[in-house]
C-alpha cells in the first residue's frame, strides 16, 4: 500500500476519504502462519510504544485503530484499571500496536508517533487524548483537528503538516499492519495479546484480572 501525499490530504477530508478507505484492506495470505508468543514480541518496522517492565512476566499486547469506538471504550473503562492494579506496580509490560481501520485512523497513528518522538509515556498520553476526543476529530474536519491537538501536545502547524505528509512512516505503519493481519492474525479491534494468547474484541478488566492473575501464579 503506497499512498501519495496528494491522496492522503485528499482523504483527510470527509468529502475525500471514501475513495481511499482501501488504506488498511485487511488482505490475508493464502496459508497464513501461526501466531506464537515470540511472533507476537516481536515489533516490525516501528518500535514498540510500551509500559512496564521489559522482564515483566506478562505481556499484553494490544492492536487499535484510532477511530475504533471499541477501542475508545476500551481506553476509558478498562485501561485505566490495568494499569493502576498492574503495569504501575510493575508486574506486566503492555504494548500499543497500531491497526488503523481507515485513513483517518492512520492519521490520528501518525500524529501520534510525531509527538511522542520515541517517548511511551507521552505516546500513550497522546492516544489517550485521541480517543477521548475521537468524535471531533472523526466526525469533524479532520486536519483542522488534529492540527489543533497537536498544537496543545506542543507540535506548530507545520509540524503537524510535515507529519501527516510522512510518506515513510505511513509505509512503517501499513507494513507494521500487514505483519499483524497476515502472521498474528488480527482481523478486527481491538485485539489483545496475553502472552501469545489471543482474546478479541472488547474485553472487561474482570477478564483481563482472571487471565494475569492466573499467569502470575503460574
Amino acid at each position: 500500500m503506497i499512498l501519495t501525499r496528494r491522496a492522503f490530504n485528499t482523504a483527510l477530508s470527509l468529502t475525500g476519504l471514501a475513495a481511499l478507505a482501501g488504506l488498511s484492506p485487511l488482505r490475508f495470505i493464502t496459508e497464513a502462519l501461526g501466531q506464537s508468543a515470540s511472533d507476537v514480541a516481536k515489533p516490525v518496522s516501528l518500535p514498540d510504544m510500551a509500559l512496564g517492565p521489559a522482564n515483566a512476566p506478562v505481556t499484553i499486547t494490544e492492536f487499535a485503530s484510532m477511530t475504533c469506538p471499541h477501542c475508545a471504550a476500551f481506553n476509558e473503562n478498562v485501561f485505566p484499571k490495568i494499569k493502576s492494579t498492574y503495569i504501575d506496580t510493575g508486574k506486566i509490560r503492555y504494548v500499543f500496536r497500531e491497526f488503523p481501520l481507515d485513513i483517518k485512523a492512520a492519521a490520528g497513528s501518525m500524529l501520534a508517533r510525531c509527538i511522542a518522538q520515541g517517548d511511551a509515556a507521552k505516546f500513550f498520553a497522546v492516544i489517550d487524548m485521541l480517543f477521548k476526543q475521537q468524535n471531533d476529530w472523526v466526525t469533524k474536519n479532520t486536519t483542522e483537528t488534529l492540527t489543533r491537538i497537536g498544537k496543545q501536545a506542543g507540535l506548530s502547524q507545520k509540524g503537524v503538516e510535515d507529519c501527516l505528509k510522512d510518506q515513510a512512516l505511513l509505509d512503517k505503519i501499513a507494513a507494521d499492519q500487514k505483519y499483524a493481519s497476515e502472521v498474528l492474525k488480527v482481523d478486527s479491534t481491538p485485539t489483545f495479546f496475553i502472552n501469545g494468547e489471543k482474546i478479541k474484541g472488547e474485553t472487561s478488566f474482570a477478564e483481563f484480572d482472571k487471565k494475569i492473575k492466573s499467569l502470575l501464579k503460574s
